[in-house]
């Protein structure tokens, strides 16, 4: 979906950056998640700064976005590495962990914590725009899991924008249109305006995510029907 934004709407994307998650092999006594949200900013880092020194992108310009298990990594990226990135999309995320049918929560718990993005709700301080679709079929992301997130992160003030179409699985066919014009939306207002210094203390970033938020059009609960009209919640 990516790639649709860069002629028209002049994105510059680096599609499919290698992020790996690894732990110490089978006889290691850590495993890949052990150390998740550690070398997932490390490698977010890392490809921030090739970018910068390549002169493809702004500092101040980068915004980070992926479907399902890079929706799930977008959210992280936003509470551990809010100093990289100036906003974030969001499309399809396993946000909540615990909601994970598998029986995630039980297992290896306090990593699975930590990697939840839902428990990091408080620390997300850019603008995230979450889109999922209605009647997701995959069980590990189940549209509820965004509808739960929302909630958390509008309980701490962030500045986020929750966008459900219905009558779509897991990826968009019909709402594509609808989904690039959201992408599309969000970042010429919180990516190509942005005038903020992304490395800026994280405590005046919040004080300011937080002002912007209580007033904000972004800050709603958006559903499409299929012709299109739209409810507010707020």
């Amino acid at each position: 979906m990516g790639q649709l934004l860069t002629a028209p709407c002049r994105f510059a994307i680096l599609s499919g950056p290698a992020l790996p998650i690894k732990g110490k092999g089978p006889e290691g006594d850590e495993k890949a998640n052990d150390r998740y949200i550690e070398q997932m900013v490390e490698s977010a880092e890392a490809a921030v700064e090739e970018v910068i020194r390549r002169g493809v992108a702004h500092p101040n310009k980068i915004a980070v976005g992926g479907h399902s298990y890079g929706a799930f990594m977008t959210a992280n990226l936003l509470a551990h590495a809010p100093h990289l990135f100036c906003c974030g999309v969001a499309c399809s995320g396993a946000d909540h962990r615990t909601l994970d049918p598998f029986g995630t929560p039980w297992k290896a718990t306090t990593t699975n914590m930590e990697m939840n993005p839902f428990m990091s709700a408080n620390k997300i301080k850019k603008p995230i725009l979450l889109i999922h679709l209605e009647d997701d079929n995959n069980r590990q992301t189940l549209s509820m899991q965004s509808n739960h997130f929302f909630r958390a992160l509008k309980g701490h003030c962030a500045l986020c924008r929750l966008v459900i179409l219905p009558f779509e699985i897991y990826s968009p066919r019909e709402s594509i249109i609808r989904v690039l014009w959201e992408i599309d939306r969000w970042l010429q207002k919180y990516c190509v305006s942005n005038t903020t210094d992304v490395k800026a203390d994280i405590d005046a970033s919040k004080h300011d995510a937080s002002k912007e938020a209580t007033g904000s059009e972004s800050n709603k609960r958006i559903k499409f029907t299929h012709k299109h009209t739209s409810k507010f919640c707020s």
